[in-house]
């Protein structure tokens, strides 16, 4: 019995490679060479149960439809479809084969469309058997993350509250997607997004799911001063500058081993980032003072609220650093693109917060999930946790706690109890309380808030204070 001219292995060991307790059995060669189909022929039949060859996809696709196969190895260049092709089509019909990709071509936008349509890995050729066996034991090393932690289990609520996102509309069904494919790898991620959409938690995702040893090491690159930057990222030495009487380890050495990650990396400075460039291409780092470097082992994922694009356009981003760090990008989308996650995620705030303040948590009802469905959100995610906080602190419905901010809601408030009449002047007591803590710094303040800037200033235009 034979497909596309090649004949099956059979008759082998029906466990294949295991590791962690994975076992893969079958694996289907894709590619129009005969000695490449042949040398992993030769390579594979002796791990796997059954091994299949054919010479183009639409052969693939025949087998694909009669057998399953725990892994696909396959080319990318066909005259009637690419790889990548068939691969999208795979997932879209719910196929969780794994499949490794290899190729002639080493092309970043090939091999990035490859990881976005659900390839496992890619190998370049000329390859030897040794890394298709250890892209394999990855293959079973992705497996069992799914089985360890599920971060796809049917209702997209992927990551838990110590590291994830909630939803089950496209977009963060697709993020959490490319969080677990990613995660495992040593690529640069950079994470897009407005202000309060989740990008640390992102972040955190990928770290808790790439299995480093290290520790995760977020830092604010505009919450600190372009004279500290440096210091704080690589430390320095006894005596490198007036006030240093110790020698200091940087925010790198912390994430040796584990994730370092650089939020609102738009804000570095010039001079930093070409610091920054350096280490993320020689993997080393040398602290302030000092003459001698250290190679460190950090997994880089970057985020930003503002356009890289521009930035680089406008000549305050080095467009070197911007290609270096943009090789998957990751853009978070605001809550008033996907409103039809905001039911659960009110539910999860009022449920957890409920037992932090050691509350009981209160029943939402359908009225006031409209008056939140009414609110376009633009302080996002962040702005909804506080909102449903202020709610349980005031035990005011949510309507009040947004201050009239919601059309139609006057009617409503006017109804109220005498109390609730006051909780704009409590709004705007917290506001002014935290811009003050914030020293008038209104882009830290909104940060705290959970609120943007352009939202903060509106209320403090309305108040008449400066």
């Amino acid at each position: 019995m034979s497909y596309g001219g090649d004949g099956v292995a059979a008759g082998y060991p029906a466990d294949g490679p295991e590791r962690a307790g994975i076992r893969l059995k079958s694996v289907l060669i894709v590619d129009a060479q005969a000695d490449i189909r042949a040398f992993l022929k030769r390579g594979l039949e002796k791990e796997f149960g059954l091994v299949e060859m054919v010479g183009d996809i639409a052969a693939a696709e025949e087998i694909h439809r009669r057998c399953h196969f725990d892994l696909i190895i396959s080319a990318i260049g066909f005259r009637d479809k690419s790889g990548v092709e068939w691969l999208t089509e795979l997932r879209q019909q719910r196929s969780q084969t794994e499949v490794i990709f290899v190729t002639a071509h080493a092309d970043l936008e090939i091999a990035i469309a490859a990881l976005r349509a659900g390839a496992a890995d890619f190998i370049l050729k000329p390859f030897s058997m040794e890394q298709v066996m250890s892209a394999v034991h990855r293959c079973m090393d992705r497996r069992q993350m799914l089985r360890q932690v599920p971060v796809l289990n049917g209702r997209s609520r992927q990551l838990n509250d110590h590291g994830g996102l909630i939803g089950e509309c496209d977009p963060i069904r697709q993020i959490c997607q490319m969080i677990h494919r990613v995660a495992p790898m040593l690529t640069t991620v950079l994470i897009e997004g407005e202000t309060g959409t989740g990008k640390e938690l992102a972040a955190r995702g990928i770290h808790r799911l790439s299995r480093r040893s290290g520790s995760f090491v977020p830092v604010n690159c505009g919450a600190i001063s372009p004279e500290l930057l440096e210091s704080e990222l690589f430390g320095h030495v006894k005596g490198a500058f007036t006030g240093a009487l110790h020698a200091r380890e940087g925010l790198f050495s912390y994430a040796d081993g584990g994730t370092l990650f650089l939020d609102e990396i738009g804000e570095m400075p010039l001079s930093m980032q070409a610091h920054l460039l350096r280490v993320l291409e020689e993997r080393c780092i040398r602290p302030v003072g000092s003459n001698r470097e250290t190679n460190v082992d950090v997994r880089i994922v970057a985020a930003t609220n503002c356009n890289l694009d521009s930035a680089v356009k406008g000549g305050s981003f080095r467009e070197d650093l911007f290609f270096r760090i943009n090789v998957i990008t990751l853009r978070m989308p605001p809550l008033r693109e996907h409103k039809e996650d905001l039911p659960e995620l009110v539910q999860y705030f009022v449920e957890s917060l409920s037992r932090e303040l050691g509350i009981p948590a209160p029943r939402i009802c359908s009225a006031d999930i409209g008056d939140l469905m009414a609110y376009d959100w633009p302080g996002n995610v962040r702005e909804l946790k506080n909102v449903i906080e202020r709610c349980l602190l005031l035990n005011a419905p949510p309507a009040q706690c947004l201050s009239g901010s919601l059309p139609g809601t006057g009617q409503r408030e006017a109804a109220a109890a005498p109390g609730s009449l006051l909780l704009a002047a409590v709004e705007k007591k917290h506001i002014l309380n935290v811009l003050k803590m914030k020293n008038r710094n209104k882009s830290a303040a909104a940060r705290e808030l959970g609120i943007s800037r352009k939202t903060l200033e509106r209320k403090i235009q309305a108040w008449g204070t400066a």
